[in-house]
């Protein structure tokens, strides 16, 4: 549930770059929040709650996707290829900075310790 909050507060940001850990579980959240929403739809016989809840969250879903992308040192635009990015989501990001910036998985404890973060 952490992750899902934190891909809402980056709401439209594509800079950086998300860890598998961020992605799958925005997914995960986002489709139990769905499944859920579209039960509601069905016992009060409405249909805008999931199309409502859709469009809130494709812009979320569109950067985390793009930031997943950067993790694995690839643009963002892959995102956009169906089976593709599918598969690449799946692998393991850069184990170091890339040029989208550092590492997700790494603490910033971690990072204070070899000075790589301005105090």
């Amino acid at each position: 549930m952490k992750h899902y909050f934190t891909v809402l507060r980056k709401y439209a940001s594509v800079e950086g770059r998300a860890s598998r850990a961020e992605y799958w579980n925005f997914l995960l959240f986002n489709y139990i929040v769905s499944v859920i929403l579209g039960i509601i739809e069905a016992r009060i016989h409405t249909n805008f709650i999931v199309i409502t809840y859709a469009v809130a969250t494709f812009l979320p879903g569109l950067a985390v996707g793009m930031r997943r992308m950067h993790d694995l040192g690839k643009y963002g635009i892959y995102f956009l290829i169906p089976l593709y990015n599918f598969i690449l989501a799946c692998f393991a990001g850069d184990k170091g900075a890339n040029v989208y910036g550092l590492n997700p998985r790494l603490t910033r404890a971690w990072l204070s310790t070899t000075c790589m973060v301005p105090e």
